[in-house]
């Protein structure tokens, strides 16, 4: 099939890889303001798993061309119709979605699938439908399912797919655009539009949901001595239940997460209907990016100017470079807000830090290692559960930390054992001393 993608993201850097990978005709339309040259630098992309090589391997064999046209120059330019627009853009490019499916109108009669594959409202599909205008012309949504740091494995391996459709002809249509990636087992789960843009945004809720009510139950369990890894596994161990999305920490953050709950909120406030759920679920959120902050002045009884706090994570998750709404973001305001310098290593996300934050007398980025952060630090915050921190030589960690005192906002340490190395451990909703 004839493709084009439109969007600077990573749905639709992956989508353009992955379709033109297996054999269709790919122009993936970037945005002028991310062109292709600054976009192959990107941290965000240069980081992901094997996209970066799939986008040249594909661009040099020429299944995929890569340009800034808009969509009525791209039509220009080539002699066939489009089979496929797959519109990958961001919550605020709407118009640019609109601009883009009335300039193919314009330019084509002949049959076509519009996919949906953007962070719209509940309902836009239907209504980028209704400016194709011609027989055989359907859009259908297909939420963006990505998961960041595994972005080609989870296109090219689908758990699912949502397809909103009501066409069975445009159904088989995307259904084969897909095949290639849909061998194992059938993999879409087919309902109306609006039931499939309105079930992405829920599932992030309830995931939501999980995360702050855990770390809720992680607060209880500090003020009643009890360790909250005994209650997670409790509660995991009830089919009713399971482990996924158990596990408490200092708050969760990136793009599609966060621009998912708000959407819901959004969505719920223009229904007539106001979610007091959501609200708590975000309220919680932004209470417990604070979580180790409060941990550090509890320690200290308040006396925190002067201190120096080592932090190991800024991402807003492994594998990413980026920094969305990332608890660090809120926690180094914390800090300064009480005179605390601090020294930062992340192995991603140091490029993204500086971007946002630009110099800070605080602030010392530390991107040699995770020891070098730990240089003259007092204490020790775990924010992103790296890999590489997970084994650290605590009797390093001992020698450098003038307080010995550990922060661990992920509880990936095991309380007994750091302490037994001499070390205060503070996790969320754990603790042991030496």
């Amino acid at each position: 099939m004839r493709v084009f993608v439109q969007g600077s993201e990573l749905a639709a850097a992956t989508a353009a890889a992955a379709l033109a990978s297996v054999g269709h005709r790919v122009v993936w339309l970037t945005l002028p303001q991310n062109p292709w040259r600054e976009l192959e630098q990107a941290d965000w992309l240069t980081r992901e798993p094997e996209l970066l090589h799939q986008l040249k391997e594909a661009e040099r064999g020429g299944a995929l061309q890569i340009c800034q046209d808009d969509i009525g120059l791209a039509m220009q330019a080539g002699a066939e119709p489009v089979d496929v627009l797959w519109l990958a853009l961001a919550p605020d490019q709407r118009e640019l979605a609109t601009r883009s499916v009335d300039q193919l109108a314009g330019a084509q009669t002949t049959p076509l699938v519009l996919v949906n594959n953007s962070t719209f409202p509940v309902g836009d599909t239907e209504q980028l439908e209704a400016l194709l205008g011609h027989a055989g012309q359907v859009a259908v949504a297909l939420p963006d399912m990505l998961e960041e740091g595994r972005a080609w494995q989870s296109f090219t391996r689908p758990s699912r797919w949502l397809l909103g459709c009501e066409d069975d002809h445009a159904a088989a249509q995307v259904r084969e655009l897909l095949r290639a990636f849909n061998r194992r087992s059938d993999s879409f789960q087919r309902m109306p539009r609006r039931a499939a843009e309105l079930t992405k945004l829920s599932i992030n809720g309830m995931l939501a949901t999980r995360i702050s009510y855990m770390n809720e139950v992680a607060g209880l369990a500090d003020s009643l001595g009890v360790d909250v890894e005994h209650v997670r596994q409790g509660m995991g161990a009830d089919p009713r239940i399971g482990y996924q999305y158990l596990y408490p920490g200092c708050g969760f953050g990136g793009p599609n997460f966060s621009r998912d709950l708000m959407r819901l909120a959004d969505v719920q406030s223009a229904s007539g209907r106001e979610s007091a759920l959501l609200e708590q679920v975000l309220d919680i959120n932004e209470h417990k990016k604070e979580t180790l902050f409060r941990k550090l002045w509890g320690h200290f009884h308040g006396q925190l100017e002067g201190l120096t706090v080592a932090i190991w994570g800024a991402a807003f998750k492994p594998g990413t470079a980026r920094i969305d709404h990332a608890p660090v973001l809120t926690l180094l305001r914390a800090l300064w807000a009480q005179g605390v310098h601090v020294r930062l290593h992340d192995p991603a996300a140091l490029p993204a830090l500086r971007k946002e934050i630009g110099e800070h007398p605080l602030l010392t980025l530390c991107p040699a290692d995770p020891y070098e952060a730990c240089e003259g630090a007092d204490a020790l915050m775990l924010v992103t559960e790296w890999k590489c921190y997970w084994n650290p030589d605590w009797r390093r960690l001992g020698e450098a930390l003038g307080k010995r005192l550990v922060l661990d906002g992920r509880n990936i340490y095991d309380p007994a054992y750091v302490a037994a190395r001499g070390l205060v451990y503070r996790g969320i909703g754990r603790r042991a001393d030496p």
